[in-house]
């Protein structure tokens, strides 16, 4: 009786361990859904820096920026490049207009500012 008990038991918790493993798997899945990147209607290229032209510095600029959802950039966080180039790249995206959605996103855009002067965007 004792042995069936902790039989039961064992089996309860391996029931229970499964769901506890697999709900985060369906909220992974849920999120990677969403991750479809956002048309953009309006675009804004950065001015290269006319400090950074003087000192001849290129490189590229990573920006993360959250989209509200009728597609207004409303924050933005630095993830890498330049602090020459960095302002100019903030100042472009924040002017961005993008397609409304159902709900907020954020996504990963990179800049790169080449030496000839004309920054690029995706």
């Amino acid at each position: 009786m004792k042995r069936r008990l902790a039989l039961m038991g064992l089996a309860i918790a391996f029931v229970l361990g499964g769901f506890v493993v697999l709900s985060p798997r369906a909220s992974a899945q849920d999120a990677s859904s969403d991750v479809a990147k956002r048309r953009i209607r309006t675009k804004v290229d950065p001015q290269y820096p006319a400090t950074a032209k003087q000192m001849n510095i290129s490189g590229r600029v990573k920006l993360e920026a959250t989209i509200s959802a009728d597609g207004r950039v409303v924050s933005t966080r630095v993830v890498g490049g330049s602090p020459f180039l960095v302002n100019a790249a903030l100042d472009a995206l924040k002017q961005w207009r993008f397609e409304p959605a159902s709900r907020e996103s954020t996504e990963i855009f990179e800049f790169d500012f080449n030496r000839s002067g004309d920054p690029t965007a995706p």
